[in-house]
């Protein structure tokens, strides 16, 4: 029964699914962004079936309740609830280490870090702050850094690009590794690919780590991310992929598909 195993066989085993939102669902831009064809219709089904679903995002721009919002406005049924993104992550470990945070995020993001201590910081927490990474921001955050005796460093996600509609825009990984060089630390974190946030998703379905699949558009992240930790993981070729992602030398995807809509079919059609 060893074919069973590979893509898109391993359906029939499966009992939940994790999506990755941007890329996946929907393509950020002006206003609320635009929902990728299909997938709309795609999450009714998967919600339809036996499957478990769950969102697993590096989604650091807004507080979850506004992206949750702006998707509900898409037209996607989904709930904060099933939504899985870094900052909530990071206030917990940030509380469990006693740790006050210098935020360096997008303004929307500010919300989700209101229970925690920031003043005379002795920390850094990074996100994808997009226009705030001027050089003062970023400068900001290196002093903070470099004052500190034992100088830890935060990072929400560590892409390297994400798709918007008018084109690829920096990721929060480009700033965390200039940061990193620049005070000689390695980041820690949060969000994809990270192991313990992956493990959240799971624990919260109550799954192993082979009952489960990974949907998205990030190779090294999505998918990688999943894989390194016992799951399955498909790409889709919408938001940041690229061709060459099938040829790449560290990461092979489970399964390529054009896009979700054909991920939920193939899923579907190989449970019954």
């Amino acid at each position: 029964m060893a074919a069973d195993t590979g893509w898109p066989g391993c359906a029939k085993s499966l009992k939940g699914v994790i999506l990755d939102l941007c890329g996946v669902l929907y393509d950020s831009g002006e206003g609320d962004g635009t929902a990728i064809p299909g997938s709309i219709e795609a999450v009714k089904k998967l919600k339809a079936s036996d499957l478990q679903l769950r969102f697993c995002t590096n989604e650091t721009q807004a507080a979850r309740d506004t992206f949750v919002a702006k998707l509900q406005r898409l037209g996607f049924d989904i709930l904060v609830s099933e939504v899985f993104s870094p900052a909530p992550a990071a206030v917990a470990v940030l509380k469990e280490r006693a740790l006050r945070p210098h935020l360096l995020v997008y303004d929307g993001l500010l919300p989700e870090f209101d229970s925690v201590d920031q003043t005379n910081p002795n920390c850094v927490v990074i996100g994808d702050a997009a226009e705030k990474f001027s050089y003062q921001n970023l400068n900001e955050a290196f002093r903070v850094l470099i004052g500190l005796e034992k100088p830890v460093l935060f990072s929400l996600g560590q892409g390297r690009y994400y798709k918007e509609t008018d084109g690829l825009n920096l990721d929060v990984g480009a700033y965390m590794k200039a940061l990193e060089y620049a005070c000689d630390l390695k980041a820690e974190v949060v969000g994809k690919p990270s192991p313990t946030f992956f493990q959240s998703v799971l624990n919260d379905m109550g799954l192993q780590p082979h009952e489960a699949l990974m949907i998205g558009d990030d190779l090294v992240n999505d998918v990688g991310g999943a894989q390194r930790c016992g799951m399955k993981g498909v790409q889709v070729r919408t938001g940041k992929y690229r061709p060459s992602d099938e040829r790449h030398s560290t990461v092979t995807a489970d399964g390529t598909v054009d896009d979700l809509a054909q991920a939920a079919d193939a899923i579907l059609n190989h449970r019954h």
